[in-house]
C-alpha cells in the first residue's frame, strides 16, 4: 500500500480513501495515483503504528511540510491523523498542513477545529464555488444541503486554531467572475484565496 508519496517538497500522507464528496473534477476518476506516485487505492486503511512506522523508510529533511492529502477526505480519521501529526511534530518539528473539502464537522457530528490547536499549521479548504448551488452540483456531498455553509462555518472556526487557513478553486473549472466571488468570500472571512491548476 502506498502510505506516502513525494510531492515537489512535501510528503504526502495517504490514511483513508473514504470521502463524503464525489466532486465532478476529482482526480480519482480518471486514474489510481498522482504525481507519478504508486497506486493510491488502499487495501484496507493503515493503522496509526504502520503509519507512523512508514517514516522511517524516508529522510524527512528532504521536505517542507508533511501534508495529509491522499485518494480520500483525511479528516474522515481525524484522530488518528491527529495522532500522527503529535508525533511528527515531536520528533521531527514539521509542518504540517491538512488538504480537506471542509467536512470534518459534519462528518463528526460536532465541532473539530479545536483539535488542531498546535498540531496544524495550515488547513487547505476546498472552497470550488462561490454558491452553494453550484456547489452542490459540482462536488455532490452526501450530506446535501447545508454542506457549503458548514464548509465555510468550519473555515471561519479553522482561524482561531490553526495559524494559515487557505481555501481553494480549481482554475479551469471556474470562471473569472466566479473567482472574483471566491476571492469577496475569502476577504469576509479572513483567509487567504489560491487558485490552483487543474491537475491531469
Amino acid at each position: 500500500m502506498t502510505i506516502l508519496y513525494p510531492v515537489y517538497h512535501n510528503l504526502y500522507v495517504n490514511m483513508t480513501n473514504r470521502c463524503p464528496c464525489a466532486c465532478t473534477f476529482c482526480l480519482r476518476q480518471h486514474g489510481d495515483s498522482v504525481y507519478g506516485s504508486d497506486p493510491l487505492w488502499l487495501e484496507r486503511e493503515p493503522t496509526v503504528e504502520e503509519v507512523i512506522a512508514a517514516f522511517s523508510n524516508w529522510d524527512l529533511t528532504r521536505f517542507e511540510e508533511i501534508v495529509f492529502c491522499g485518494y480520500g477526505e483525511p479528516t474522515e480519521r481525524l484522530d488518528d491523523l491527529l495522532e500522527v501529526a503529535r508525533f511528527l511534530k515531536e520528533k521531527y518539528h514539521k509542518k504540517i498542513r491538512i488538504n480537506t473539502n471542509g467536512m470534518a464537522d459534519l462528518i463528526a457530528g460536532e465541532p473539530t477545529a479545536h483539535k488542531l490547536e498546535g498540531l496544524v499549521d495550515t488547513v487547505s479548504i476546498s472552497l470550488n464555488s462561490p454558491d452553494e448551488e453550484e456547489y452542490l452540483r459540482t462536488v455532490r456531498p452526501k450530506f446535501g444541503k447545508g454542506s457549503y455553509q458548514a464548509m465555510l462555518r468550519y473555515a471561519a472556526d479553522c482561524k482561531a486554531y490553526v495559524p494559515h487557513v487557505v481555501m481553494t478553486i480549481v482554475d479551469v473549472v471556474t470562471t473569472k467572475e466566479e473567482q472574483q466571488r471566491c476571492q469577496e468570500i475569502c476577504d469576509s472571512l479572513g483567509v487567504s484565496l489560491r487558485i490552483r491548476p487543474y491537475e491531469e
